[in-house]
């Protein structure tokens, strides 16, 4: 529930949050970001059987292990020490992680670090043992089933935050559709939301440290309910009744039409009690997506 209510968040962000608002604050750009010949997916072992595997995007990094918890760093920073890129994480304890390039071609190959929180900036890396990681060229079938959409939706989710992080719900919704729209019909289908559903379900999973059969059941369960919640979404913005989400739905009452409505000098104030449910109900269901968010 709280993997649908995430992904929901992200398609109520145009909706709920007040023309000028500072989401800056929320996602905040870091510069350059991880290197881009670095991101994607990396493993460790054989690629027929890979013992494990790094994901880097332009701001994080996802390890999951077949044994092992998973960990998840969103760098709020990065920079250069002793030869690697030194990501530093959100979180209590800022954790780190360091990575460079080594080899070339097809040998190339990833080396990570991850310091003991305390270690000192200008003694990096210290004491950590190094890893490396290799690129496959087709990773497992049933490797790629389990943790595709999930990758997919964790690089989908930076691009939402530095849309969304301005503060402009046009540029917010147009970012959402981007993302989710898969037939590239500029329309958001059950399906598709569905998919976004899926994705956030495997992040939060990762993020709470599951291990690969939790992650499994975790996405398992976010299929379930990203259906039932992606239709319902359908249902309360599909004006034109086509059984999509268009930008104009999205944004209606929203965007550019926003606080437009003129009202009317006449009549008189009618007693306001009875819509107190309806409105408690309305402010119950945004408070519900908000609160999924991390």
């Amino acid at each position: 529930m709280k993997a649908t209510l995430l992904a929901l968040a992200l398609l109520a962000a145009p909706l709920v949050v007040p023309m000028g608002a500072p989401m800056g604050a929320m996602a905040q750009e870091t510069g350059a970001g991880v290197p881009e010949p670095l991101r994607g997916a990396w493993f460790a072992g054989d690629c027929a059987d890979p013992q494990a595997m790094l994901v880097l995007t332009g701001r994080a990094a996802a390890r999951v292990e077949a044994e092992a918890p998973s960990r998840l760093w969103r760098f709020a920073g990065m920079r250069q020490a002793g030869g690697y890129a030194v990501g530093t994480a959100t979180g209590p304890e800022a954790p780190r992680l360091m990575f460079r390039a080594a080899g070339q071609g097809r040998d190339q190959r990833l080396e990570t670090v991850e310091p003991d929180p305390k270690t000192r900036d200008d003694r990096l890396p210290g004491d950590a043992a190094r890893e490396t990681w290799r690129r496959c060229d087709a990773p497992p079938a049933a490797l790629a089933a389990l943790h595709g959409e999930g990758i997919a939706f964790l690089a989908a989710f930076e691009h939402l935050e530095a849309a969304c992080g301005r503060g402009t719900p046009g540029a917010c919704a147009e970012a959402i559709l981007r993302q989710g729209d898969v037939s590239g019909d500029a329309r958001l289908a059950p399906a598709e939301l569905a998919r976004l559903a899926r994705g956030a379900a495997w992040v939060v999973a990762v993020q709470e440290g599951a291990t690969q059969d939790a992650l499994a059941g975790a996405v398992g369960v976010g299929a379930v309910g990203g259906i039932l919640a992606a239709r319902a979404l359908v249902e309360s913005l599909d004006y034109d009744g086509d059984g999509r989400i268009s930008l104009a739905e999205l944004l209606q009452d929203r965007g550019p039409g926003f606080a437009r409505a003129p009202g009317t000098a006449a009549g008189r104030p009618l007693r306001m009690e009875g819509l107190t449910e309806g409105a408690g109900m309305l402010r119950g269901l945004i408070d519900g997506l908000l609160g999924g968010a991390p």
